[in-house]
Parts: C-alpha cells; structure tokens; sequence
C-alpha cells in the first residue's frame, strides 16, 4: 500500500491506526522471510556437506544425543533395557600381524645354502642341518595367452578308392560345440573379458590396449559382440534363475540409471534405467538385471507377475502399485528413512546443536542394534520374529508416537518437516519387516547389488545400444548371482561357457545353476 501526504487523514486517531497496521504486516513479512531463510540456509549446508562431507551414514554413538530441544518427548524408561537383554556371545581378539598366503597357490621353493667350504666347524667336525628358517613371498605371472589347435584326422578306405562313383567314404570327428561357433574364443578368454569389464570395471578398449602389449589384436567391437552373443546364448539359464527368484518368500527390488546412445526414439542425454530383482535366501541367492528404458512401476508389475509373498523397496512412487498387489506385502526400507534424519545432522555442521534429528537417530539405531545382535547370536527366523515382538515392536511404537508430536509442530517445507513426512507415510511399509524373521529391516541387499553396476558406470559411462545394455544386465545377473553363493566369477563364467553348448534337457542347464554346480567348479580350482 502506497500513501501520499495528501491522502492521509488528519486525525491522530486514524494515523495511529494506519501505523499499527502496517506494523503488522512488517512483523508477518518478517515472520516468514525469517522462515524461509531458514529453510534455504538448512538446504545450502546440506548441499555443501553432500559435496564435501563424508559421505557415510553411520550414525554418531549414543553420547553424541545428550542435549535434547524444550519441547521433546523424553524417551520413555526401559527402552534401553529392552535389547540389552539380549545376549551377546563373546569374541576373542585376533593376534595382528601378518595373515598366512594362501595354501592352495603353487610354491617355488628356493634354497639359499651355506657354500660347502662354510660346512665345516673350526674343530674340524663337520656341520649338521638342524633345522631351516622359511619365509615365503607373492610373486606374480603376468596373464600367458595360448593358442589351442583343434586338430580333427581325416579316414578313409583307400580299398574303396575309385570303386565308388561318390568317391571313398571320408570319415572325422564333428566339431565340438563351441558358445559362440567357428570364433577364436574360448571359454576361457570370454571369462577372462567379461570379468575383466563387470568385475575389474575395464572397458574394452583398456582390454584391448591389454592384449596389445601381449602380443595379440582384439577389437573391442569384437568384445563386444562377444559379450551379446554370450549373453544370448544364457538366456535358458537366465530363465531358470528368474523361476527360482519368484519361488522366493521375499524378494528386494531397486533401480539406478544408465545411459543409452543409440535408443530408438530417445535422445542420447536421456536416462534409461537398470532393475535389480534380488533373491536373498542363504541357500538360493538369486541376482537378476534388467534394462528397460522407463522407471514406471510397470516393469516391476511385468517382473512379479502373478507372485505372492514379500516385496521391499525404497519409497519411490512407482512401487505404489505393491500396496494393492493382490497376495503382496509391501516392506518398506528403514536406511531411506534414516538417511534423511542423516541428513539434517550433516547440514547443521559439526557445530550445531543437538535436536529432533538426533532423537529419531536414536530410535532407529536402537532398532539396528537388535538387528545386530540376532546376527550375532545366529537366532533362527522363528526367534527373530519373537524377539522383534518383545523388543522392536515398543520401541516403534514410541517412535510412531514421537513422529505424530512433531509432525504437529514443525515446518513442513524443512528437512525434519521433510524426514518426519517420509516415515509417517511410509510407516505402514516399514514396520512390516517385524512381521517375518525371513525379512530385513532395510533394502540394502538390493542396493548393495546395484552398487557394483554404478561403480562400473563410472569407467564405461554409457551403453551404445539396448542390445549392448541387455547383455551387459544379463552377464550382470549371472556374475553377482555367482559372487553371492561364493563361487569365483571366472571360474563360474570359464564352466558355463564350456558347458551350455552341451546341453540338451532341462536336467542339463539346472546342473549349471550356481548352487548345483558350485562343487563341481571347487573341484576344478583345486
């Protein structure tokens, strides 16, 4: 509101009015400028400690959350005493030093002898072997290539020669089946290149400076098309572990991007999207990528088909669909919501006061600490669940509580308006994992799979086709899949590659599956 001297009244009575009006509205500007400062400088030092703060989430220790906001709830008594019941089994400290090489590596024995002349005492007596001092060092072969030459003799009846208007009957050994046929790779070298890119992270172009300075010429396109002509040829085996991962009481999903050059229809700069579907039964560990070009929930939906059991994800929008899922139960991940309470501890710097983060930090690391110790003691499923009952259940009740207070009482636009917004809403999903021992109070099984794709991202950086990003998510599947039922990638890859040309039934490729085949392939190392 503008005013000019010739406007204003003259009464003091209505100018006082004027003035105490307009301090109101100076006082609510302020109000809420000051509201929104807080806010932008609450986003800005989150922003700095993500870009140069450590980047962990673990939790301070308990001593840090000592002085506690005027207005919270006090933690009610006989919440800490609850997991301390719990029995610890004790541990004894290792001795450090060095740790002992492998026994199972080939040894060199060299021997450093006295000279002859030296084997004889001053009395003139000669000297006796008392024993020795061994002491052993690694040593390295760089990688030897070898050509092996498939020699296949040619018969035939020189009796017969000439009498025949054929000609005499010739007869050789059929080729042996071979992955990829009439290519000069083997078995062994397609391992050692598919390690060597979704293991060690190495393009193929490094690769192919590799075999360079060895002597030897592979084109990376050469690569390349190897890598999608294996993959395709493990579509059967992939199959398998697909109906294996869906016979599974729960399975993890997450997803992360990836960029395709060559998508039809699609810029280049756009995001497409790698899937991690993950089985996490000790005995059966089932690791499936996929690529899609899309986030929506439909891949998930397509993925799960008719499937019934449990489902945990992280709370995107596109797993909504899961709350409805006719015989799905929908688990949401306790890290997520963790990781914004985290959050707002990074952002008030080392020098800000303890608060409502701190407090919810507090309940959730709690929550951990039974988790760990069930690993601990290695309390069956059943167990897991009673003592989630007896003790986890309270302390999220409490938690619950404390979340509805503050919601009540804090600006919903900040990060612990935010934080405490995020697990209310998913508080139905992230309580559910009390409900099964099966379960885990997180989803970090998936991202803990997805994490080895990200990290060999950041050397390849792109895919150049969809054909090329569904192989790379297939030899994925089959190499993590190996890496979580303990069974050496290239061993594992060297086996299948030999043996899927062979197979013939359905008995043939379940014997190639990890577990069925994990003897077998330890037997091979040894």
């Amino acid at each position: 509101m503008k005013f000019e001297a010739a406007t204003l009244p003259d009464s003091p009575e209505s100018l006082k009015e004027i003035i105490l009006d307009l301090q109101d509205r100076i006082e609510g500007l302020e109000a809420s400028y000051q509201k929104e400062t807080s806010i932008l400088y609450e986003q800005l030092r989150l922003l700095r400690a993500k870009l140069f703060g450590r980047k962990s989430e673990k939790i301070p220790p308990d001593s840090t959350v000592e002085v506690l906001p005027l207005f919270d709830m006090p933690e009610p008594e006989g919440e800490e005493a609850g997991p301390e019941e719990i029995p610890v089994k004790g541990h004894q400290r290792k001795k450090g030093g060095r740790k002992p090489l492998p026994a199972d590596l080939p040894r060199v024995e060299k021997v450093h002898d006295i000279a002859d002349s030296e084997k004889t005492c001053g009395c003139g007596c000669p000297l006796t072997r008392i024993g020795e001092e061994v002491s052993e060092q690694l040593d390295i072969v760089p990688a030897r290539m070898q050509v092996i030459r498939h020699i296949r003799p040619k018969y035939a009846c020189k009796c017969c020669e000439g009498a025949l208007d054929e000609g005499p009957t010739v007869k050789i050994a059929p080729v042996q089946p071979q992955l990829i046929p009439k290519s000069i790779a083997t078995a062994g070298l397609l391992a050692f290149i598919m390690t060597g890119k979704f293991i060690d992270h190495l393009p193929f172009y490094r690769q192919e400076k590799q075999f360079s300075r060895l002597g030897v010429k592979i084109s990376r396109s050469s690569m390349s098309t190897w890598a999608m002509q294996a993959a395709q040829a493990c579509i059967p085996l992939l199959n398998l572990l697909h109906d294996e991962l869906l016979a599974a009481n729960a399975i993890n999903i997450d997803e992360t991007t990836v960029q395709v050059l060559k998508e039809p229809g699609r810029d280049p700069t756009s995001n497409s999207y790698m899937w991690i579907f993950r089985r996490g039964d000790p005995d059966k560990q089932v690791l499936l990528y996929q690529y899609h070009p899309t986030r929506a929930g439909d891949v998930a939906a397509d993925f799960l088909g008719e499937y019934t059991g449990y489902v945990q994800t992280d709370g995107y929008s596109g797993y909504d669909f899961l709350d409805h899922k006719e015989g799905v139960v929908h688990i949401g991940c306790f890290a997520h919501a963790r990781r914004y309470f985290a959050d707002i501890v990074k952002a008030r710097g080392k020098k800000g006061k303890s608060g409502s983060a701190d407090v919810a930090l507090s309940y959730i690391r709690k929550l951990y600490r039974l988790e760990k110790q069930f690993r601990e003691n290695e309390l069956r499923p059943e167990e897991v669940y009673r003592q989630r009952q007896e003790y986890a259940k309270p302390i999220l009740d409490s938690f619950h509580e404390w979340l509805l207070k503050q919601s009540t009482r804090t600006l919903p636009k900040g990060l612990l308006g935010k934080a405490i917004t995020y697990s209310l809403n998913q508080w139905k999903r992230l309580v559910g994992y009390i409900e099964d021992g099966h379960l885990a109070i997180d989803n970090n099984m998936a991202e803990n799979s997805i994490r080895p794709f990200v990290v060999g991202r950041k050397n390849w950086l792109f895919a150049g086709t969809p054909e090329g990003a569904e192989a790379s998510a297939a030899l994925y599947s089959l190499i993590e899949t190996a890496k979580a039922n303990g069974i050496e990638p290239y061993s594992y890859l060297r086996h299948i590659f030999e043996e899927l040309p062979k197979a013939q039934s359905l008995q043939d490729y379940e014997a190639l599956l990890p577990w069925n085949a994990k003897e077998h392939i330890a037997a091979l190392v040894r």
